[in-house]
């Protein structure tokens, strides 16, 4: 057995079935209470879930320093644990473990569950209790503390009674939309709002939307006392589900910093821009290699250390921006290329410009990144002539399936030998010191991006599991890329496809050992290009796939969110033990068509209907065809829905008469499997080889 999870609409339109037609599924998180843990603590929490944990063996956390536990849990006599949905689990946080958010999941006899996610603060955690749904049944909290709690029921308001010296800045920062953008099957988000009152009631300050839908509050309290801290969702809706946290500090709050960019592995100097931050208030550094063109770091902030501050760390050159203006194009401040510059629109209508030498045919890229590192920009980008007229615009961007508020002009051709003007504003002439920017203008080089759907693969003992990565080419790019998996469980064997030239998609097959025994470990996915032009070898490069967890859109629609790992599990046979093919190595002439025989080995009592692909979809959409140029499956002539009880079929692969010549482009064939209304369990064969012969 073999499954991986994808969305699935199987009743158009029908949207109140819940039917489970698999008799094994894994586990969907819903919620982690408390939602966060202390640095240096090792605390408890309740898992809740849809589909079973009963036997959960192991919990993954992404990054360093905050380790999980599963803790046992034994059947009582006469309990029933096919239908385990809370699950009490322990994290131990180093002393040292950066603070923020982290993916994590439980692994399970029947697969590794969807990602949940935990808060890891430096206060003590809060949790709360009893009736606090009115001001006179306020929880008295301690601050600075992390006030962890869930907006449960429709009309819930949570308050929290604090005891504030005189003369004290207090930061509050609710996250709590944020931290169900990942449960798959939520799709009703919080939309938190948070208020400070008096001990009487009266509104000191509100806050509704600053990071995306969660609030931030900074107050200064100008004397002591007794306050009311109050959250409840701004519609008065509730969810069971919809768990907060509220982290409460006198330290200052940082946003981010002026420069937004530094140089790898030198000295650094930044501004810090924030709440609550003295005046001219500066971070000195050393740069950290570069390894990513963002990276979360502690600054130095006094005698003690900043909450984690999204950096850009780079090797390109750097340019400071100018003090003196430079809204036009007449009085451009020159750059040279490639280089990256740090600048700012510190007032409102702000516009600036940077004017460069180019040659015709050159080929260049500008990047902005600002609202990414938390700057308060939605940049506006363009690039003009020397007159001033408009050769390039560039609002928003998109990286794999998500969109982002900066800007790229990406493979610019120069139309002629001259100077060019690079000119940024926000586009609603906004500005400020919090509105910071980099802009990187290089050389335009082929490269590739890769991504993998979705974020975990489920294996049992002898058999076959399949992940698709798809390939986004830029910058001319058309050359062949061959994938690698590294940090496999024992027992786990790949056998990594290719992606094919001007192609989109390839996958990986993976196939677990007769005797392996349960496992689960986070792995990572590479790609790796050899430039055909031996002029210049420096061409040959490797990109790492990023993943993404499926999530349920209302109306059965299929999202993505990327996230932090991707699980390998090896847990017990599920529904299908077996896919076996009449051949693994087809070969086509042009306009040929052949058939394979499909015989599945079914679970012992399962004998629900199963579906035959070799392509990975959901309705009108393929996430994954690693199909040649030129074949297709023949669904017509293939017998792809095996009723109940059946277990053979086929499937017909078809050459066009003009499909290119291939040689061993690898496949899978997959068996997909209802799960629910909207979900799918998809078992996969051993690798199926096809060639096509040249015409």
């Amino acid at each position: 057995m073999s499954f991986r999870l994808t969305v699935i609409l199987l009743v158009l339109g029908s949207l109140a079935a819940r039917g489970t037609h698999a008799q094994t599924s894994y586990p969907m998180l819903m919620s982690l209470h408390p939602v966060a843990a202390q640095q240096g603590q090792t605390s408890e929490h309740v898992i809740r879930s849809r589909y079973n944990l009963y036997g959960a063996f192991k919990v993954l956390v992404s990054g360093n320093g905050v380790h999980g536990d599963v803790v046992s849990h034994t059947a009582k006599e006469g309990e029933k644990t096919d239908n385990l949905e809370s699950l009490k689990v322990r994290f131990t946080v180093l002393e040292n473990a950066q603070p923020g958010v982290r993916d994590f999941r439980v692994a399970t006899p029947r697969g590794v569950s969807t990602l949940g996610q935990l808060v890891i603060t430096k206060s003590e955690v809060i949790v709360e209790s009893g009736n606090n749904d009115s001001p006179v049944n306020a929880q008295p909290a301690q601050v600075p503390a992390t006030l962890c709690g869930a907006i449960e029921k429709a009309e819930d308001v949570d308050y929290y009674k604090l005891t504030v010296v005189a003369n004290t800045s207090l930061t509050f920062h609710v996250r709590s939309m944020r931290l169900q953008d990942r449960i798959h099957d939520l799709q009703q988000h919080a939309d938190p709002i948070l208020t400070l009152r008096s001990k009487n009631g009266a509104t000191l300050a509100a806050s509704d939307n600053f990071f995306s839908a969660d609030p931030f509050l900074v107050y200064r309290f100008e004397e002591g006392g007794e306050f009311l801290l109050e959250l409840r969702d701004v519609r008065y809706h509730g969810n069971n589900y919809w768990e907060y946290s509220i982290e409460i500090d006198t330290q200052p709050f940082v946003l981010n910093t002026y420069p937004l960019a530094v140089a790898a592995e030198r000295p650094a100097r930044v501004e810090l821009i924030g709440f609550s931050i003295p005046e001219n208030q500066f971070a000195e550094f050393q740069g950290p290699p570069v390894r990513a063109k963002a990276t979360e770091l502690e600054l130095p902030l006094g005698e003690t250390i900043s909450n984690p501050v999204a950096l850009v760390v780079t090797d390109l050159p750097l340019t400071s921006e100018q003090s003196q203006q430079h809204a036009t194009v007449e009085d451009a401040q020159a750059v040279s290329i490639p280089t990256g510059i740090n600048g700012r629109l510190s007032h409102e209508g702000e516009i600036d410009c940077y004017v460069f030498d180019a040659k015709k045919g050159d080929r260049l890229t500008v990047e902005v990144t600002a609202r990414r590192r938390l700057s308060a920009i939605d940049s506006h980008l363009r690039i003009l002539d020397n007159s001033g007229k408009q050769l390039q615009l560039s609002d928003d961007l998109k990286i794999g399936k998500r969109g982002f508020s900066d800007s790229l002009i990406e493979n610019w051709t120069v139309p002629a030998d001259g100077k060019y003007v690079i000119e940024l504003r926000d586009v609603h002439l906004r500005g400020g010191p919090r509105f910071v920017y980099f802009v990187e203008l290089t050389p335009s080089k082929p490269y590739f991006q890769l991504f993998a759907d979705t974020d975990k693969t489920q294996l049992a003992p002898g058999s076959a599991g399949v992940i698709f990565v798809r390939a986004v080419r830029k910058n001319g790019f058309s050359g062949e890329i061959a994938l690698d998996i590294e940090q496999l469980p024992e027992g786990v064997r790949a056998t990594s496809g290719r992606i094919l030239p001007d192609g989109q998609d390839g996958c990986i097959i993976l196939e677990a050992g007769a005797n392996t025994a349960l496992a689960a470990t986070n792995i990572a996915i590479h790609g790796r290009a050899v430039s055909q032009d031996k002029e210049d070898p420096t061409l040959a490069f490797k990109a790492s796939a990023d993943c993404y967890q499926e999530t349920y859109l209302p109306g059965g629609g299929r999202g993505h969110w990327p996230v932090e790992m991707h699980t390998v599990a090896v847990g017990h046979p599920g529904d299908i033990l077996e896919i076996s093919l009449s051949t693994h190595d087809l070969s086509l002439q042009p306009g040929e068509s052949k058939k394979i025989a499909v015989r599945i080995k079914r679970a012992k009592g399962f004998d629900k209907n199963v579906t035959l692909d070799v392509m990975y979809r959901h309705l009108g959409s393929i996430y994954g065809d690693s199909l040649p140029k030129g074949v297709t499956l023949d669904s017509n002539a293939s017998q792809t829905l095996l009723a109940a009880g059946e277990n053979e079929g086929s499937i017909v692969i078809k050459a066009d008469a003009k499909a290119p010549a291939v040689d061993k482009q690898q496949i899978s064939v997959m068996a997909n499997v209802s799960i629910n209304f909207v979900m799918k369990a998809t078992y996969s064969s051993k690798p199926l080889l096809i060639s096509v012969a040249s015409p």
